[in-house]
């Protein structure tokens, strides 16, 4: 490269570069107006920066007024074609920002957002984001919706359950004041049965509220699963036998889990007996233990006869007891066989996993369902 050719570039370089940094300086001061004033700056500062580049060199090279005027009118008419395309350019982008203004604005107001094909890529990722985060509400007010009204059904359940068992307990005890009872210890145990299934029932809605409340504290440690299934089978048996079910479990040797013993043993507990409950006599309820890819799993099959789609996204809210009849009939082959709880042990144990770091499932297993609990080693 020549001498010739450096000076040129640097005396070029030189007056773009002062107008280039007056255009920045321009551009700065409207940064908080429209598009089209924006791309408008840019535009002009192109075209004033090769014409004073054009300017500069023509003086260092000597031209001729002439030649230096037909130079001038040329970069002008070319600045006006460039000035023109900014123009309608801002005007597009101006435009295309309205749209997806107004669309957020009802967007606001209908919660309703439609992604259209509008603008460049980073016009269009917006258009997008706010689809995505319509469809995020949408699913989030169905959420609040549901769970408020497994609310209202666990008011409305709980206190035809709560209700119940203290008329009976009003009654026998009246009875037993008046000496009317004809077998007294039968009825001590009748009492003592209603009220140990009262305290459950309030057990569960306060380990219900802890865990909604997010102050459900655990005491994580090495568990053996194997244990902890083993224990739960041996309580829920006496129960199975009572409804002709029987109780099956395998689980895989060396299982440990990092868990807080008394909160898996919830689970598996809740698990099973809403198997059993669920499950018709002579039926089956199996558990098994394994380990997989990203943790542990343990899953329990019933013998339900299985569930609609409507009752599976339902299945762990709170209340849900997959019926909407508080008392099904007796021959109802999925008819509890040691009585309907609250709703409240699934919803349990989706808390309690969830806390866990880990997740829980449900699908249909022929002849039932099957449970599955995903733990972390």
């Amino acid at each position: 490269m020549t001498h010739d050719q450096l000076a040129i570039i640097g005396i070029g370089a030189a007056w773009a570069g002062s107008v280039g940094v007056l255009g920045l300086a321009v551009a700065y001061a409207a940064r908080h107006r429209s598009f089209r004033w924006q791309i408008g700056v840019v535009g002009v500062t192109a075209v004033l920066a090769v014409v004073a580049g054009v300017v500069g060199t023509a003086r260092a090279m000597f031209l001729s007024n002439h030649d230096l005027s037909v130079v001038l009118w040329v970069v002008v008419v070319a600045g006006v074609v460039a000035i023109a395309v900014s123009a309608i350019v801002g005007m597009a982008f101006a435009m295309w920002s309205r749209s997806i203004r107004d669309d957020a604005k009802r967007f606001g107001d209908s919660g309703h957002f439609e992604a259209r094909s509008r603008g460049p890529a980073e016009l269009q990722q917006i258009s997008d984001e706010l689809a995505m985060t319509a469809e995020r509400l949408r699913e989030s007010r169905a959420r609040e919706q549901r769970l408020e009204e497994s609310r209202r059904e666990l008011v409305s359940w709980v206190s035809h359950d709560l209700r119940s068992p203290l008329a009976a307990l009003r009654a026998m005890t009246e009875a037993l004041e008046d000496g009317l009872a004809d077998d007294p210890s039968r009825y001590h145990r009748q009492i003592r049965a209603e009220v140990d299934r009262m305290v459950r029932m309030v057990d569960d809605l306060f380990e219900l509220s802890r865990i909604h409340a997010g102050v459900l504290a655990l005491n994580l440690q090495p568990v053996a699963l194997g244990d902890v299934v083993s224990e739960a089978l041996a309580g829920a048996d006496p129960v199975a036998r009572a409804g002709g079910v029987r109780l099956g479990g395998r689980v895989d040797d060396g299982l440990f889990v990092t868990a807080d013993p008394a909160e898996l043993s919830r689970v598996v507990s809740n698990l099973l007996m809403n198997a059993i409950r669920h499950t018709p006599a002579d039926g089956v309820v199996e558990v098994t233990g394994r380990a997989v890819d990203d943790g542990i799993e343990l899953s329990v099959t019933d013998g339900c006869g299985g569930l609609s789609s409507e009752d599976m996204a339902r299945v762990f809210d709170v209340a849900w007891q997959g019926s909407a009849a508080r008392t099904p009939a007796a021959d109802d082959p999925r008819t509890p066989v040691a009585g309907r709880g609250a709703g409240l042990g699934l919803a349990i144990v989706k808390g309690i996993v969830e806390a866990h770091r880990g997740r829980v499932a449900v699908a249909n297993h022929d002849p039932g369902c099957r449970f599955v609990v995903t733990l972390p080693t």
